[in-house]
């Protein structure tokens, strides 16, 4: 059960790969507390990779939202949470490019990064970290949801 919260809404996201690249499904679940209102949603591609549906699932979920909210976003990827923390306000500065050694290299996933980017600047979200696979209820559903969406392309 997750915890009560300031959010206006509880956005539960997970990625999943076949191989990396390979298949890959997305999923998120995303729940109004004060009504109780729950909508899920899931995709997958045929080529891809985990990265790509960790990202997609956040942005599938907060494209969702009909209007500015505050969010709690809810997932068991650290690569999506130091991206929005850490990472993203240096890519920004350097022209979307990130350090590599001396060198400035293009951020992977740029396309991606970049739509985050604009849907961020229309909510307030606060990113909470969960382990995967550890019986998290929302966190499972959304594996569940990825899984069976890239299983499609086996």
């Amino acid at each position: 059960m997750t915890k009560p919260t300031d959010a206006e809404v509880v956005l539960f996201t997970d990625g999943a790969c076949s191989g990396n690249p390979g298949p890959g499904g997305w999923a998120f679940v995303l729940r109004h507390p004060a009504s109780g209102k729950e909508i899920e949603q899931a995709g997958g591609e045929r080529e891809t990779t985990n990265n790509r549906m960790e990202l997609i699932a956040v942005i599938r979920g907060l494209e969702a939202l009909k209007r500015s909210a505050r969010v709690e976003l809810v997932s068991d990827s650290t690569y999506v949470g130091k991206g929005i923390s850490e990472w993203m306000p240096k890519w920004k500065a350097n022209g979307w490019r990130r350090k590599e050694g001396k060198t400035l290299k293009p951020v992977k996933n740029e396309d991606l990064w970049r739509r985050l980017d604009e849907l961020l600047a229309k909510h307030q979200v606060r990113f909470t970290h969960v382990r995967g696979h550890s019986g998290h209820p929302e966190n499972e559903r959304c594996d569940t949801l990825a899984v069976a969406a890239y299983q499609r392309y086996l």
